[in-house]
């Protein structure tokens, strides 16, 4: 039996924007490419060939133009269209195809009535909050920080921000005080706009406490803006001015201010499995180009798209998303439980406002298949086109039961990248077909190889993501972080020149790509990336806790795994249900529920080397059924007795009731 899906039209070049882009590279630069590996190829090796394309194509907006495409290749240090200036919401809110009237933003949530905003009045609220922020003294460099989900308000003070060249930074409200803090401790922001809660299904959140505490911990604040969204009733916080005056009336027009085309945009935040999260910087000419690249080229939107990702504001894709207007497409935004009252909620949602892409994640499709249900027959999905997946692998039986159950003229595109580059470097795209459990290809101007132990490109075998050659929104660099150290030791440490991504993946001779899960000890919860070292500072926070050690096993069929959390406790305690409900609630209270572990166990000590490095790695292979002796070098460990406990546990689950995951 065949494992193709889906075919591509035999019109496809004449339908799809992919299509139109090859004819204008045939008429314009006077390059045919017979398919979509031809044309891969020659973007990964005239890098300024095809990123020059991409910038005339687009017809990017710029103050002044750039004296080169790329100024020297080696990696850390490209440096891309330099002497341009440019802004990143000037060119969001250009819209193109979009007339005034037309929708540009709908906007449905759980706490409030569904809102849609048209182009222009899209421009006006930009307008009026960048006068309102420039009142407050925000001018290019300063952070403004949103505590906020994803609603128009969100999205309007992105732009606002970025069209006074001042630099975004969110975090869903759903983040407790301590993972919000580690954050913007890093990058001192100096506006803060929060909400007092949401709702989340039936149930209310209320985060007046939380704003509250966050507000206190962050010294740089000289302004704090309130969004009464659970509450629009409700009385603004002492000190802190309305949205409604942020947003007021005025006489100021709309205007972006001409910036680098590396000047910082937004800082993102990684899960690094030491220390504090990474703050990520992001400029606005790579993210730019990046996202006009992805969102018209390889998920074919245009003016007459509405595109909805589900996402929070605490996870790139969110980022991702809110460039779509950038190519004329309107964007859906959904702020909610998204299986509330229950899992058909986003597809009657995307039936409801005309949704023609709906991405989400690998494990939602996969509860939803577990559940049994039938999208197709329970909403309208007809002007369906594409279908995104990402934040995990959607394993083969994932691929099938959409076509069985959702649609089987869609396109299904798997997408992997990362918060590092605020894309995908591996995805689909309208000319290739679908294969059953594959990512159809290789993202344009994304060198990504599979790199064996010996450091050799591989093909059809498992090897580390790298990539070879550099893409612009690869990061500007890390806040506070001025001789690049934590930038090359992050990516550019195993491979001098070369971005590892922590990733492994299979390439096969077709260009397909299989991503097989985390090179490294980063937690993988619900297709979000969690990091250890949160999970440490709150559970090592405790009194009782001596030291900790945190595991995600993968589930084999794609679904959420199991988070397994060790503590050593101090002398003489034992682990009883009231400490695992202690940390389970001060995991919850921290940092969000996805923090919570399935199962907590007391161990005697925690694996570490001997320079005290913590054994995420040896420990997650030793109950996924390795030997010790192969999971980890016992000459290199200060304590290596302390294995044993993990590997009696591995046996006591392989002959339980919930074997380990494979």
């Amino acid at each position: 039996m065949s494992d193709v899906l889906w075919t591509p039209p035999a019109d496809v070049r004449e339908r799809s924007r992919i299509g139109d882009y090859l004819r204008w590279l045939a008429e314009h630069r006077g390059l045919e490419f017979a398919d979509y590996d031809a044309l891969w190829q020659w973007s990964v090796t005239d890098l300024d060939g095809f990123w020059g394309s991409i910038w005339d194509y687009f017809q990017v907006v710029a103050h002044t133009p750039p004296t080169a495409t790329l100024a020297g290749r080696a990696m850390p240090g490209a440096r891309w269209f330099p002497g341009a200036t440019l802004n990143y919401a000037e060119n969001v809110l250009r819209m193109p195809g979009l007339d005034d009237d037309a929708p540009a933003v709908i906007a449905h949530g759980q706490t409030r009535a569904p809102e849609t905003l048209t182009a222009a009045e899209l421009r006006e609220r930009v307008r009026r909050v960048a006068a309102g922020l420039r009142r407050l003294g925000v001018g290019p460099g300063d952070r403004v920080a949103a505590y906020a989900p994803n609603i128009p308000e969100t999205y309007v003070l992105l732009l606002a921000t970025a069209s006074l060249g001042a630099i975004f930074s969110s975090c869903a409200p759903e983040f407790g005080t301590r993972s919000v803090t580690d954050r913007w401790q890093q990058i001192e922001p100096t506006v803060l706009v929060a909400v007092d809660g949401y709702r989340y299904g039936d149930k209310p959140v209320d985060r007046r406490a939380e704003v509250a505490a966050i507000r206190a911990a962050l010294p740089s604040l000289r302004h704090t803006v309130a969004v009464p969204y659970l509450d629009p009733a409700g009385e603004t916080p002492a000190g802190a001015l309305a949205w409604a005056e942020l947003a007021a009336e005025t006489d100021e027009p709309l205007t972006f201010t001409p910036v680098a085309f590396d000047h910082p945009l937004y800082v993102l935040y990684s899960s690094g499995t030491t220390g504090l999260p990474k703050p990520i910087v992001h400029g606005h000419g790579g993210i730019l180009l990046e996202h006009l690249k992805m969102l018209a080229l390889h998920h074919d939107l245009g003016p007459s798209d509405r595109f909805l990702w589900f996402t929070t504001t605490g996870w790139m894709m969110w980022n991702f998303l809110v460039s779509g207007p950038a190519v004329g497409a309107a964007i859906v935004l959904f702020d909610g439980n998204p299986g509330h009252p229950d899992l058909g909620a986003l597809w009657r949602l995307a039936a409801e406002t005309g949704t023609t892409y709906f991405g989400t994640s690998a494990p939602f499709l996969l509860a939803c298949r577990k559940a049994g249900l039938v999208p197709r027959e329970i909403a309208d999905l007809s002007a369906l086109r594409g279908l995104g997946s990402t934040g995990a692998p959607l394993p083969a039986e994932g691929f099938t039961w959409v076509y069985e159950n959702v649609g089987d003229r869609l396109q299904l595109q798997s997408l992997s990248g990362g918060t590092d580059v605020c894309t995908g470097f591996v995805g689909g795209v309208p000319l290739l077909p679908v294969h059953a459990g594959e990512i159809a290809c290789r993202a344009l101007g994304a060198k990504v190889e599979a790199r064996a132990a010996d450091g050799s490109a591989v093909i059809g075998q498992l090897g580390e993501l790298v990539i070879t050659e550099p893409m612009p929104s690869m990061p500007v660099g890390f806040w506070n972080d001025p001789d690049g150290a934590r930038y090359r030791e992050a990516y550019f440490e195993v491979y001098p020149g070369v971005w590892r991504h922590g990733d492994w993946i299979t390439v096969n001779e077709r260009g397909g790509c299989v991503i097989t899960g985390r090179s490294d000890a980063t937690l993988n919860r619900g297709g979000v990336r969690l990091g250890t070292a949160e999970f440490y500072s709150v559970v090592e926070g405790l009194d009782e806790v001596v030291d900790s050690v945190v595991v995600h096993l993968e589930d084999d069929e794609g679904g959420a795994g199991e988070l397994l959390l060790f503590v050593v406790l101090a002398d003489g305690l034992e682990l009883d249900d009231a400490m695992r409900k202690t940390i389970c609630r001060e995991l919850r209270t921290a940092l969000s529920p996805r923090h919570v572990p399935d199962e907590i166990h007391q161990v005697r000590a925690v694996p570490r080397t001997l320079s005290a490095k913590k054994l995420e790695v040896p420990v997650k292979k030793i109950l996924t059924g390795t030997p010790v002796d192969s999971a980890a070098a016992k000459g290199a460990l200060a304590n290596p007795e302390s294995l044993t406990a993990f590997a009696t546990l591995a046996q006591r689950r392989a002959s339980s009731d919930h074997p380990t995951p494979a």
